[in-house]
């Protein structure tokens, strides 16, 4: 499907699902070739679920373990400026080199505040993979490791990210349509 309509707003499709592939293809890539050690992958839900799932399956670093917080700030279409922890983590990731998965880095809030959360914890390193980000919004000072591909302002659903919580099944990334 080229267009998709979701509550009421058309949506265009931005990104193939084959090139979604190559693009984690080349992250997992750069994480193996990383050299980190004792990897924990912290995934960010809800977004980015599939994301996470289809990474972790190519990365080939032995002592490998993935877990999930959940954390959320959009309503709608726009980002809400907080962040609000919904399930946080229970493991114990003290000395461990954590690789945080995110589906889409915009302003950068919820990726502060899970460094800021994660501060409490022993770690020894914290990077950060995201899928696509937003340069041009983008207004902190914590170094994004691994870039998917890096995009516009626009709004994108599909592929684990929502809209009002519908089209995280679709397999193309959409953009809003103007």
């Amino acid at each position: 499907m080229k267009e998709i309509n979701l509550k009421n707003k058309v949506f265009k499709q931005y990104i193939h699902k084959d090139e979604i592939d190559c693009i984690i293809e080349e992250i997992s890539k750069k994480i193996n070739q990383s050299k980190i050690q004792n990897p924990y992958f912290l995934g960010i839900l809800d977004g980015s679920f599939i994301f996470a799932s289809d990474l972790i399956r190519k990365i080939q670093i032995p002592n490998t373990q993935i877990s999930f917080v959940k954390l959320t700030s959009y309503e709608g279409i726009e980002s809400t400026g907080t962040v609000k922890e919904l399930i946080g983590l229970k493991e114990d990731i003290s000395n461990r080199n954590i690789i945080i998965l995110e589906d889409i880095i915009d302003t950068g809030n919820t990726i502060l505040e899970v460094f800021k959360s994660l501060e409490k914890y022993n770690v020894l390193s914290i990077s950060v993979a995201t899928l696509l980000m937003k340069p041009d919004v983008y207004n902190k000072d914590i170094e994004i490791n691994f870039i998917g591909k890096k995009i516009p302002n626009d709004f994108v659903v599909g592929y684990g990210m929502d809209f009002n919580e519908n089209g995280r099944n679709l397999p193309h990334i959409y953009k809003l349509k103007k």
